[in-house]
């Protein structure tokens, strides 16, 4: 439930606090001070979109906080800490959540739970935990046929919601069959034309084997042949420096001379003798290139223009498979996953008939499905059009008699039936649809009848209503005031409201007070007690808050606020 809130720069609001608490709360003041405020601040923290233009006149940002009083380990709270912020412990199992939400006159906004930033998405996702907001759009919506099959499957509790799960995951079997068999079916021709590609493919791919880093490895031949007598030249004449045949001067024939003039002298100075270690080392170094020279020359005149013509081919067989693959690796890689696709294409005659009877199978279970959860819904429906009947006759519509009918439909995610909640106001008349033939007020007393009846069995936290009370009045308005108190006995119940009748049986009374400090037009809140309730009272009965016939009518509705009667 809602412990309080503060709202900041609001619309016409500057600063005001609302101690609201358990039970019934009304929340009434003059037109224009701000009473709407109050949802629309409440809006924000359920995470409603912002609107800078509910930013105060003057102000850079309107702020609205609220403390909610939650389970300490329910969903939640979860849901708190699953966004990063944490609840804190009261006692009892339970614990205060914080919840705040600004919006800036260019329209940013900065959403925090639990006292951290959060996306303003969380706080919607908090919603349907913490609050059921009523107003004149909610009751306008109570006329769609969305609206009304979730209120009846809302009353038909865990036999309707086990039913309606069963029917989802049989509807999304049997539309991922039917998808899946649709596609198979009109693409048929494309995926035979896509087989008939990937078999010339694979079969061009396996002629010509390439192999990884092979077009390299094909380059560096390329370029080796390309250039072998230039190659030649070089490795002959560093041979022959190394090692000449022709009995001339060369590096090996230096070396090995100056190695053993300093072999006699080493033994006479160590430093000299680790000179001769280098040279000896730098001779057989020596030695070494000198016998790779010579197995390189071999080796490139066992090559010749025949070699670098069929380096050439090849590479011209590599550049093919990369024109029509992008790549060499693309082309290897189709080769290891193509062979699975031409199978899954080729399959295509046994994969459509085995979609077709695993088709066949989940249309049979949905349509079982669809018939338990049909009947779940005309079993509460019956129960739900009596019990709504029989609050309607307590709100002033004792000859009204409400059904709910379930009728077949086109099949949807949420079943095959069309939930119409029919009205027939007085002996004699038709039942019709609460969409055409509900007058304001009746709508207003249908909304409340039915979040009555549904709160026995599917108990809110929290209900908001924004003058549900329009269009109706005296004893009509006196059974709404009774039929909020007896909600609020499960549920906390805040209303906005215009009507003494209905305030009278509010436990905590808010009034929105305006003034004006030059300028700029002000609200705050006060709770009202006392002298200050009744004149209130009297306010709302007569538009003076000083008269004695409106107190004397005010402690009334006050006193049978009390005692219920």
């Amino acid at each position: 439930m809602i412990e309080e809130m503060r709202l900041r720069d609001l619309g016409v609001i500057a600063d005001a606090t609302l101690p609201i608490g358990r039970g019934f709360t009304a929340i009434t003041g003059e037109t224009g001070a701000g009473k709407t405020m109050v949802v629309t601040g409440l809006g924000l923290l359920l995470g409603q979109r912002a609107d800078s233009g509910a930013v105060r006149k003057g102000a850079a940002q309107a702020a609205v906080e609220g403390v909610w009083l939650v389970p300490e380990d329910g969903p939640v709270a979860a849901r708190v800490r699953e966004a990063g912020g944490d609840v804190e412990p009261v006692g009892g199992g339970s614990a205060e959540l914080y919840l705040g939400r600004t919006v800036s006159s260019e329209g940013r906004g900065r959403a925090t739970v639990g006292g951290r930033t959060a996306p303003a998405g969380v706080l919607a996702d908090l919603a349907d935990e913490l609050v059921v907001v009523h107003g004149q759009s909610d009751q306008l919506r109570l006329k769609s046929s969305s609206a009304q099959r979730e209120a009846l499957d809302r009353f038909g509790g865990e036999t309707i919601t086990v039913a309606r799960a069963a029917y989802r995951a049989a509807w999304d079997t049997w539309r991922t069959l039917d998808a899946e068999l649709t596609t198979l079916t009109t693409d048929r021709d494309a995926r035979a034309r896509e087989a008939e590609q990937l078999r010339a493919a694979i079969a061009e791919i396996e002629a010509a084997a390439p192999l990884p880093g092979e077009e390299e490895e094909l380059a560096r031949r390329a370029e080796r042949l390309a250039n072998a007598e230039e190659l030649r030249i070089a490795a002959v004449t560093a041979h022959a420096a190394l090692s000449n045949e022709d009995g001339a001067p060369d590096v090996i024939t230096l070396l090995a001379e100056a190695r053993r003039a300093l072999e006699r002298i080493a033994a006479s100075d160590d430093a000299l003798a680790a000179i001769g270690e280098q040279v000896a080392d730098l001779g057989y170094r020596a030695t070494d290139a000198s016998v790779a020279l010579s197995g390189y020359l071999a080796d490139l005149d066992e090559s010749g223009p025949h070699e670098l013509a069929a380096v050439d081919e090849r590479r011209a067989v590599l550049a093919g498979l990369t024109r029509t693959h992008g790549s060499v690796d693309a082309a290897i890689a189709l080769l290891e996953t193509g062979s699975a696709r031409l199978v899954e294409l080729d399959d295509d005659g046994d994969r459509l008939q085995r979609l077709e009877t695993q088709r066949d199978a989940a249309a049979a279970e949905l349509d079982s499905a669809a018939e338990r959860l049909t009947a779940a819904r005309r079993d509460a429906a019956a129960r739900l059009g009596a019990a709504v009947t029989e609050e309607l006759h307590a709100l002033a519509l004792p000859d009204a008699r409400l059904t709910v009918d379930v009728a077949p439909a086109t099949p949807a995610g949420h079943g095959r039936d069309e939930v119409s909640i029919l009205l027939a106001p007085h002996p004699g008349a038709d039942p019709r649809p609460v969409s055409r033939g509900a007058s304001g007020g009746e709508l207003s007393r249908v909304m409340l009848a039915i979040e009555v009846v549904i709160a026995g069995v599917d108990p809110v936290p929290t209900f908001v209503f924004d003058e549900v009370d329009a269009g109706i009045g005296g004893a009509a308005a006196i059974e709404v005031g009774r039929r909020l108190a007896r909600l609020a006995e499960s549920s906390q119940v805040i209303a906005v409201t215009h009507l003494a009748q209905v305030a009278a049986f509010a436990g905590n009374h808010l009034t929105v007070v305006k003034g004006h400090d030059g300028a700029v037009t002000a609200s705050s809140v006060r709770r009202l007690e006392g002298a200050e309730r009744e004149a209130e009272m009297a306010r709302l009965l007569s538009g003076l808050s000083d008269s004695d016939a409106a107190l004397t009518h005010a402690r009334e509705l006050l006193e049978t606020g009390r005692t219920g009667a």
